[in-house]
């Protein structure tokens, strides 16, 4: 079996997790491929590697990808895993980790368990973009698994988001912003400024204004079949796209088309892993300190 392995960073938490990841997959006589600048980080801390192969990019040859740190480092790693249907699991040392739901009390279990090919894999829409005049920072990774969202830049004024469904005018947004989110990202930054949590198997997207002026914009759930046109205007001659965590600069003038993406990314689940289960945990619906 061939594993590729990444993160971002490397903390004292992170540092433990991959020890023993590393010695799972060993166990286990995984063929072992390091993403090369978090290699080259092990490497500094003198870390027993050197008998591990490393990558810059991915192929269809890989069987699958664990991502060490929290929901971000996932949303980083399907930039290499593109249109590869490589699956996607998460050890998650960061936070909350809606993506990233392997704890570190449990890697040896989990791993196993996936490396003899007991879980479940969840296909998740993602979200691409093209932008008129075309955008060169968007050649090669015009998708996100989270969000696409635009936003002001240098400035503390509300900007106009002139919006477009399949064609057809829907409103102008006066806000800081406005964010398109698949139901993987309703319960992130799409939620965090009042957006509906979607369960991620269901086949729609959600705009979320932030900040809106237009005190009666509200949060608008779509079919993920439509076509997204916006068009930005402000004090400003520019303002800010984001993919997930990837940011670009666009000037005022750009149309911006963004639809649903022509693949998607398989979340490896265990096989008694429920969304239901992870939004009643991680978000603690029901928890009440009155009883």
């Amino acid at each position: 079996m061939k594993v590729a392995v990444y993160s971002l960073y490397y903390p004292d938490k992170s540092s433990e997790a991959f020890d023993e990841l590393i010695g799972v997959l060993r166990k286990n006589n995984v063929d072992i491929h390091i993403e090369t600048k978090f290699y080259e980080q092990l490497i500094s801390e003198v870390k027993k590697i050197n008998d591990i192969q490393t990558f810059s990019e991915l192929n269809e040859s890989f069987d699958l990808l664990i991502s060490v740190g929290g929901d971000g480092t996932i949303l980083r790693a399907i930039t290499y895993v593109r249109d590869y249907s490589i699956p996607i699991v998460g050890i998650n040392t960061g936070r909350l980790g809606f993506l990233a739901t392997i704890q570190t009390d449990e890697i040896e279990t989990a791993i196993e368990h996936i490396l003899h090919g007991n879980y479940k894999t969840s296909e998740r829409t993602l979200l691409s973009v093209e932008t008129d005049p075309k955008n060169a920072d968007l050649t090669e990774t015009n998708f996100a698994l989270n969000e696409i969202a635009v936003s002001r830049k240098n400035t503390t004024s509300m900007i106009t988001v002139e919006t477009h469904l399949n064609g057809e005018y829907l409103t102008s947004y006066w806000a800081d912003g406005l964010i398109a989110a698949t139901p993987t990202g309703s319960t992130g930054y799409s939620l965090s400024c009042g957006g509906p949590v979607i369960t991620p198997d269901a086949n729609s997207f959600v705009l979320t204004p932030i900040a809106p002026h237009n005190l009666n914009a509200r949060p608008l759930v779509l079919r993920d079949d439509t076509e997204i046109q916006l068009k930005v205007d402000g004090r400003e001659d520019q303002h800010l796209m984001s993919l997930d965590s990837r940011i670009v600069t666009l000037s005022n003038a750009t149309v911006i088309t963004i639809k649903k993406a022509t693949f998607k990314i398989k979340m490896v689940e265990l096989l008694d892993e429920r969304f239901i289960d992870t939004l009643r945990q991680k978000m603690l619906w029901g928890e009440d300190k009155r009883n």
